[in-house]
Order: C-alpha cells, then structure tokens, then sequence
C-alpha cells in the first residue's frame, strides 16, 4: 500500500515515518515537504491513504486534500493540524477529511490512526474466510445482519468466525459492521433529499434513536450538524 506524508517540517515526517514502519513494514512511505511536490508524486503512485499538514507554503493541505480526493476515489485523508477552530474542521469535513491529528503529535494518538487505516485498508490480506464476511458486510450492510447470518452464508461455525475476525481485522465483528454503516452515512448525508431517519435506514439501523448515538460517538458530531457542515 502506497501511504503519502506531507509536512513542511522535517521532524514531523521523520516522527510519522519513525511510528508507522515498525507497524506496518509492508506499507511504501513517501515524503515531501510541498503540495506541489505531492501532487507531482501522485501522477508516478496510487495513493491510499495520505497525511496532510493543514498549513504548508504555497498549496494548503485542504487544498492538496481536495486534489487528492478527486484524483484518486476511496483514499483516506488525515490532516495534521496545530488548529482546533470549528472552521478549520468544517471546511475538512466538507472536503472528505476522514481523520485528525494535532501538533505536537502525541504518540498514542498516531498509532492509534495508524491502526485504523492498517486495519481497514489491508483487509484483503485476512483468511478467506475473514475476507468472505468482509465482503458480505460491505454488500449487505443495509441489511438486518449479524454474526450468525454471515457465518451461515459463509458457511462457517459462528464462534470460530468471531474468532478468527477479532484476531485478524484488529477489532469485533459488530464494532467492523457498525463502523461501515457509520462510513456510509456520512457520505449519504451529503444527500439533502434525503432525511435522517431514511439515512438511519439505509445503512441498516432500526432505531433512528440508536443511530444517532453512535453517530456521535464515533464521529463527534450529530448527523444534523455534520450535514450542515458537508453541505453548507
């Protein structure tokens, strides 16, 4: 997996580099100091993931993020910022900004971002059987699912599916499901036409209730204010 570092401070690409490779030794780290310089390196690599500093000279790590996203669908984006303003957040959110980090980076908090992305990018090198469930959640993630319902269309034992899930993808199956769904939201959201209980529905929850607090669990946001924010 090819992984993009943007920083116009050395000690911070060197300090992103030191914490990623020993985690994930497979993934292919380049660096550079510019937007400019990123952008040239985006015509030469596909990139999955990219870590962008909000403030760099000449071109922003909004404006490189923005490029980034609609150069190359599906990447994720963290911004490394020294800013915690609502504006800054909003114009990210609006962007497609999927994480953050603030400086001075803390080590905890990067490798706990590292281990997202190492886990939900790399997913394809699970068991099959791993990756058959995977594949079963991002089809029928609308759907009333659970571990039981995807072990029989897997046909695997339920128990040793759990198993074999918590141990490769690094979380549980319902926190992965959940985490998908929420995923998915947050890019409905962007629909207008759409209401929030329809959303709720869409990726699979019940209770409109219930979505809503994970919603703001997992993003820090209520679904109302992060559609204000994508969309406005």
């Amino acid at each position: 997996m090819n992984v993009l570092l943007v920083d116009d401070e050395p000690i911070v690409l060197e300090q992103l580099e030191y914490f990623i490779k020993p985690l994930c030794p497979m993934w292919n780290l380049y660096t550079t100091m510019d937007g400019s310089q990123a952008l040239h390196l985006s015509k030469q690599h596909h990139f999955h993931l990219a870590f962008l500093d909000i403030e760099m000279p000449g071109k922003s790590g909004l404006e490189l993020a923005k490029e980034l996203k609609e150069k190359f669908e599906g990447i994720s984006i963290v911004i490394i910022t020294a800013h915690q303003e609502f504006d800054y957040a909003k114009r990210a959110i609006q962007i497609g900004v999927n994480d953050f980090l603030t400086k001075p980076i803390i080590e905890s908090e990067l490798k706990e971002v590292i281990q997202k992305y190492a886990r939900e990018i790399d997913y394809l090198d699970c068991s099959k059987i791993v990756s058959d469930a995977i594949r079963v959640i991002h089809q029928k993630y609308h759907e009333k699912l659970n571990l039981s319902s995807v072990a029989t269309d897997i046909h695997v034992n339920s128990s040793y599916l759990s198993r074999k899930f918590s141990e490769e993808v690094g979380k549980s199956f319902s926190d992965y499901l959940i985490d998908y769904r929420i995923e998915i939201a947050k890019n409905l959201l962007t629909n207008d036409h759409l209401t929030i209980s329809q959303i709720a529905e869409k990726v699979g929850f019940n209770s409109l209730h219930y979505f809503s607090s994970i919603f703001k669990l997992k993003t820090g946001f209520t679904a109302k204010n992060y559609r204000e924010m994508r969309i406005h």
